[in-house]
């Protein structure tokens, strides 16, 4: 007899944790949003899974599988709360914090603020030895070179050390020793290598990447520790996954080595869910909109994959400025985030500039609305006076809000500094928050090449849907796609990630010239440690492995992402492997360049399991119009007037059933906001889609 798998998932963001409860692939037996604990995040964790496991009437013993994602990492990072850090580089180079890119990314800027990578030069430590780029040892680590460092470490206060020597990609031998040695004589210290964290070349991203890694190391070993812990406690014991940033899952060991991995994890599930939406409804252009209480996420997904980078920066000093921030190389799927949330804050500036977020009132305090303690209007306050949050649904009833408190704080921090009313005041806030996020969104979908009006809009997150049809108006996208249980989307996407490792090595090569037999035993090798790493939390399920060159023309600076068989090279693989460059070249440049010769500095492997099948979608019923029973003033966000919008239970609508705007869906952890201009209808499996009416609206 088999069993039916019962799967958890947890999302602990910025502003609530999502919960979701499932039962075999898809069924979901219940879901939840509780506010996030910032002083222990695992009590909120456990709040919302003793809630859907009374709701469903299963208990913790009962879980087959637990997938986790959280923001712990990615805070950590930015509000400045890891571990002292002390770098150590080779003899010689212990100013590659310092010197970064030896340029400002905004060059005009006589007040440049230069961006926190965490290490001042006092913490930052060398050592004598080297290694050439080819892997030959020209200084050896002598032990006297050693025992100095344990001094300088010692004197330098650290509690972690990011160590970085030169080209110890291609040889680890030096970083891996000095390793054992603070492991045997300096036990309390957290210690990250590049050779494992990063091993690629670009001293400067490699370390940065590793120091980042070693910040916030010991933060999250104690937090996994103690979520493993709490849960066990309860009565879970199958293993707890963690999300990562590239939208696979790994093992909470593996997490505890490299957190760095765990950065924007939540997101990535959001991504992994828009995804799914994509290849199940036959969408090949589509922009992912996650909104939750803190910030707003989007990423373009083409073909149901969604667009991947190996490279992105945290904490920029400048947002939006590419070069303010601290560079990361580990695998990621690329979105655009910018602060515009729930819970973002708004005012008046010096300049009386209506402004909103990026700061964020969070869970604590959280808005006005909340009775927490919040005092400044938010992006939620707005939605409550303009009449799209309804108070008797909201979070399912387990918070209370007040109306009033929203509306009173609106007047009080705008409306007296702009001469405007409650509504008024909240209306402005509204415009400028959907036009920063529509704006985001078409300077990501510009920077990759890339046009949002052919574009449909997957959204989701506790604001998502509240904020589509306003976004994708202000976007030029007509079209929008919101998934069953939108609300705790990201923790959704999470069960359909796969468990998976990858991996990726500097070995530099000409393309002409290039000894397959070594290059052969660095895949061998990189494809037997990532296979280790995913059977640690897949046992024995099938896996599928992905081979990748980064390939560039000789003296470039950077490289383009080529796909390799799954197999051996052989040297009739150089001419197809010039072709695919070539065209990928032309499609980014134009045009390629002849007579160049191609090398390849990174080679990359990637092992997951392997997808789950994606049943279509059967065809939507004949769409009828319904006529709601209740309805609930709004001030209408197409031309400001007060109206009447027709207020549905989405449990209520049927595949086929068509609503015209404007219309507020309700369900029990968001609101779909259905302009005037927009109508919504229910198709096959549930999903709601609205089109922009094309007369604009009435």
């Amino acid at each position: 007899m088999t069993t039916q798998t019962l799967r958890l998932a947890i999302d602990i963001g910025g502003t609530f944790t999502d919960t979701v409860l499932v039962s075999g692939e898809e069924t979901i037996l219940a879901s939840t949003k509780t506010l996030t604990t910032h002083q222990n995040p695992a009590d909120g964790a456990m709040e919302g899974a003793a809630r859907v496991m009374q709701q469903s009437g299963r208990t913790l013993d009962q879980v087959t599988g637990f997938i986790h994602g959280t923001t712990l990492a990615t805070n950590a990072l930015i509000e400045r709360r890891g571990a002292v850090v002390a770098t150590v580089t080779t003899e010689g180079f212990r100013d590659i914090l310092e010197i970064a890119y030896e340029r400002r990314y905004s060059q005009y800027d006589i007040n440049l603020e230069k961006p926190d990578l965490l290490v001042p030069r006092e913490r930052a430590l060398t050592v004598r030895e080297r290694m050439s780029a080819g892997g030959q040892v020209l200084i050896e680590l002598e032990d006297s070179a050693i025992d100095a460092l344990l001094a300088d470490i010692d004197a330098s206060g650290a509690e972690a050390i990011a160590i970085c020597l030169m080209h110890a990609y291609a040889n680890p031998a030096h970083e891996r020793r000095l390793r054992d040695v603070l492991a045997e004589k300096r036990p309390d210290l957290t210690v990250s290598i590049s050779s494992e964290v990063s091993p690629e070349a670009r001293e400067f991203d490699r370390l940065c990447t590793t120091v980042a890694n070693a910040y916030i190391q010991p933060l999250m070993q104690t937090y996994l520790a103690r979520f493993v812990d709490r849960f066990e406690a309860e009565g879970v014991t199958c293993p707890i996954l963690m999300m990562t940033a590239g939208g696979g899952m790994c093992t909470v060991r593996t997490a505890a080595r490299f957190p760095i991995r765990l950065v924007e994890s939540g997101p990535a599930g959001g991504a992994i869910l828009a995804a799914r939406i994509a290849a199940r409804t036959g969408l090949d252009q589509v922009l992912s909109f996650d909104v939750g209480g803190t910030t707003a996420k989007m990423c373009l997904i083409d073909k149901a994959r969604p667009q991947t980078s190996r490279q992105f920066e945290i904490a920029r000093a400048a947002r939006f400025i590419k070069g303010s921030g601290m560079p990361v190389r580990i695998p990621v799927i690329e979105m655009i985030e910018i602060g515009a949330g729930g819970g973002s804050i708004a005012g008046v500036d010096r300049l009386g500039r209506l402004t909103v977020g990026p700061k964020s009132a969070g869970s604590e305090p959280g808005p006005v609305a909340f009775m927490r303690g919040g005092t400044e209007p938010t992006v939620t306050d707005s939605d409550i006076t303009l009449g799209y949050i309804v108070p008797d649904t909201f979070a399912e009833g387990h918070i209370k809000l007040d109306p009033e408190g929203s509306k009173q704080s609106l007047s009080r921090v705008i409306g007296s500094k702009l001469d405007l009313d409650a509504v008024g005041s909240a209306d402005g806030v509204s415009r400028i928050v959907d036009e920063s996020m529509a704006s985001a969104g078409r300077m990501h979908a510009v920077e990759s090449g890339k046009d949002l009006g052919p574009r449909t809009m997957i959204a989701f997150g506790g604001n998502g849907p509240l904020h589509a049809s306003r976004v994708a108006r202000s976007a030029g996208v007509s079209r929008i796609v919101i998934p069953p249980n939108p609300g705790v989307g990201s923790a959704v996407g999470f069960l359909f990630a796969p468990v998976s490792f990858e991996i990726v090595r500097s070995r530099y090569s000409l393309l002409d010239s290039m000894d397959m037999d070594e290059i052969n035993a660095l895949f061998d090798a990189m494809i037997s440690e990532a296979k280790g790493v995913v059977a640690q939390g897949a046992g024995n399920a099938p896996t599928e492995t992905h081979r990748t060159a980064f390939m560039r023309y000789n003296g470039q600076g950077h490289e383009i992402e080529i796909t390799l068989s799954d197999r051996h090279l052989t040297a009739d693989d150089i001419a197809p492997l010039t072709t695919a460059f070539e065209e990928e070249y032309r499609k980014q440049f134009s045009r390629p360049v002849p007579g160049m010769q191609i090398e390849i500095l990174n080679w990359a492997v990637r092992v997951a399991t392997s997808d789950c099948a994606v049943p279509p979608v059967p065809e939507t019923p004949a769409l009828a119009t319904i006529t709601a029973t209740e309805s609930r003033p709004i001030t209408c966000d197409v031309d400001g007037a007060l109206r009447q919008a027709a207020f549905v239970a989405r449990a209520d609508l049927h595949p086929g059933d068509r609503i015209q705007g404007p219309a507020l869906i309700h369900e029990p952890q968001t609101t779909t906001l259905v302009s005037a201009d927009f109508s919504a209808h229910v198709d096959a499996i549930g999903n709601l889609v609205l089109v922009q009416d094309q007369k604009g609206g009435a």
